[in-house]
């Protein structure tokens, strides 16, 4: 088979999936556990919420784990550069206070929901049982979101400029997991939409 031709195997789309997300929930999981250190000692009553939150995000890792084997996928490569950026970037947004907290939840989660809808049109016709544990996710992922956005005191220049940032560096770390892999997961999936 071709490298090109490879690249356009569902197989291979599915374990790229797996792959993006499970280190996708790995970073949040970093990015929240950093806000609590935070939040512990600066703004301790929002600390519930965002524990909650982790602990989904640690579930949903877990979940896609162990979906792993049967389809021959593996964890990203570089792991260690989830965890650095998002313990940073949990970390940073906590310094600029509470607000900053929910807009980077709302800026992470935003793309993650544009992601796992792409995903979610892809294996519909394909991978049913992947395609309901996505599915559920996604619920709790736009749970997350709307949690996000219900608690921004104020929606100002602070959120004008730090939703576009933290959403780009978001999709940069997805592309960079996936060593640009996931441009070809794009087109997969606009492939699949239009079949």
């Amino acid at each position: 088979m071709s490298d090109s031709l490879g690249k356009h195997d569902p197989a291979l789309t599915v374990r790229r999936i797996l792959k993006v997300n499970h280190a996708g929930e790995f970073g949040a999981i970093r990015i929240y556990g950093a806000q609590i250190w935070m939040a512990r000692r600066l703004f301790p009553d929002i600390v519930p919420p965002l524990q909650e939150m982790r602990e989904d995000e640690i579930d949903h890792c877990r979940l896609f784990r162990e979906a792993m084997p049967s389809r021959d996928a593996r964890p990203c490569r570089v792991m260690a550069f989830w965890s650095l950026g998002g313990f940073l970037l949990g970390f940073l947004t906590a310094l600029g206070g509470r607000n900053m907290i929910w807009i980077c939840t709302e800026a992470v989660e935003s793309t993650v929901h544009r992601h796992l809808d792409d995903q979610l049109a892809f294996l519909q016709t394909g991978d049913r049982e992947l395609y309901r544990l996505i599915a559920s996710i996604q619920e709790q992922e736009l749970a997350h979101l709307q949690e996000a956005e219900k608690n921004q005191a104020t929606r100002g220049l602070a959120h004008k400029l730090l939703l576009p940032i933290i959403g780009f560096l978001t999709d940069l770390m997805i592309w960079l997991s996936t060593w640009g892999d996931s441009s070809w997961m794009r087109a997969e999936m606009a492939r699949s939409k239009q079949t």
